[in-house]
């Protein structure tokens, strides 16, 4: 029996950093990589990433209704590819999607047993100051990043676990723990121990 797991964050709360550190790991997770229609940034690689298509392709896409999700993020759209995450659960891999909190909560309509954790900035002064360290945005962009995180951050009770990233180590073991523990669940373990459990029967 296998298991979604769903990382959201706001910009510049160190997500990128925390899934690329927790995918190094042993864990043992596919990362489901999503489509989206904005530019690649500097050292971005297509089919690593993302998958960059263009507007239109896009559209016909979820015309045919091949996304599990989907948002408009800062004028870019966003999808999780439905097939893709069916096909790697069933195949008995764990699945772990990067998506925002509107896309969480269309992905926990279709599998409500997902497990969500949200990333959240040790404070709004640091998060600022990381978004201003990338260089990527000017100050107009950054101060409608910062209006969104805290429309983001009032969503985080709608999420299962909430992780502060304020080191990285530290966070990266708080997911892990997260992680196994779900793992270690009833209902994975009888599927999973299915074989030591006859033995007692």
């Amino acid at each position: 029996m296998s298991s979604l797991f769903i990382i959201s964050a706001p910009s510049g709360a160190g997500k990128t950093s925390l899934i690329k550190a927790l995918l190094q790991t042993r864990m043992g997770l596919s990362l489901s990589i999503s489509h989206t229609t904005r530019q690649p940034r500097p050292n971005e690689i297509n089919g690593q990433d993302y998958f960059f298509i263009d507007r239109d392709i896009f559209n016909q896409m979820l015309e045919r209704g091949e996304f599990l999700e989907s948002a408009e993020v800062y004028g870019n759209l966003y999808g999780t590819s439905h097939h893709w995450v069916k096909e790697t659960m069933a195949s008995g891999q764990d699945v772990l999607m990067e998506i925002d909190c509107q896309g969480t909560q269309q992905v926990r309509q279709i599998f409500p047993e997902a497990v969500s954790i949200f990333i959240l900035p040790p404070s709004l002064e640091s998060l600022k100051a990381r978004l201003q360290q990338r260089g990527q945005d000017d100050p107009v962009a950054i101060a409608r990043r910062l209006k969104a995180v805290r429309e983001e951050v009032g969503q985080v009770n709608k999420f299962d676990y909430a992780v502060v990233n304020n080191e990285l180590d530290k966070a990266l073991k708080d997911i892990c723990c997260i992680i196994r523990a779900e793992r270690l669940r009833m209902m994975h373990q009888l599927v999973k121990q299915h074989t030591l459990l006859a033995q007692f029967a």
